[in-house]
């Protein structure tokens, strides 16, 4: 009844949810004769690409074309505070190379996509190079530099193991890169402290975070 191609089925526990380019529905089994059945749960949505969409549990998550969705029971968009940071600097020509993943050992929804200055218009590859993570236990949003074009979650492996540029990696292992220093950042968002009538001075960070297999004696400082 709406939409005017299928983009992606997806299962969950108890159903599975068939997104189009326009609209979410649901099929379920519900026995003879007609042994399926599909209702629509939501129209006026969209999707970036057939790997945008990924089930945890009984949730589905996806990027759309200027937001972030999820079906819990009901389809609603997620409250995304990075939002302007991920679609104005994004190749919307490589959308169908976007992917989305699970980390479910820190409760991470990932999605890995191409950035406008990645693009081959601007003199870029045209391939994945940027990551934005909502992780859902905490409800908090990150995002960063990393390219993969493929990651699967752990379950049959202890990690979990990622592609791109013809190589496999393996990821959540020790605590460095292949042997090396691994190349980090930190960038807090805006902090509000009034209209413009107060100040705000920091001494000093505490991450929460732990530094397990850390040989540095410094924990964080701001300036």
């Amino acid at each position: 009844g709406s939409g005017s191609k299928f983009v992606k089925a997806i299962e969950t526990k108890r159903e599975i949810i068939i997104i189009t380019d326009s609209s979410v529905h649901s099929m379920q089994f519900i026995g003879a004769p007609f042994t399926f059945g599909i209702q629509p749960i939501a129209s006026n949505t969209t999707i970036m690409g057939p790997n945008a969409a990924i089930a945890v549990e009984d949730s589905v998550y996806w990027m759309g074309r200027q937001n972030f969705y999820v079906y819990d029971g009901t389809t609603k968009q997620l409250q995304c505070s990075v939002r302007e940071r991920v679609f104005f600097d994004f190749d919307f020509d490589q959308s169908n190379k976007v992917y989305a993943a699970v980390n479910s050992q820190f409760s991470e929804v990932i999605w890995f996509y191409c950035s406008d200055g990645n693009s081959i218009a601007n003199g870029g590859t045209g391939e994945n190079n940027r990551y934005v993570i909502f992780n859902y236990a905490e409800k908090i949003w990150y995002y960063g530099d990393l390219s993969r074009t493929a990651f699967l979650d752990r379950g049959i492996r202890e990690f979990p193991i990622a592609a791109a540029n013809n190589y496999l990696f393996s990821h959540e292992v020790g605590y460095s890169d292949d042997g090396s220093v691994m190349t980090s950042r930190l960038e807090s968002s805006a902090i509000d402290i009034g209209d413009g009538d107060r100040f705000s001075s920091i001494r000093r960070i505490i991450p929460d975070f732990t530094f397990n297999g850390s040989t540095t004696t410094e924990i964080g400082r701001a300036h």
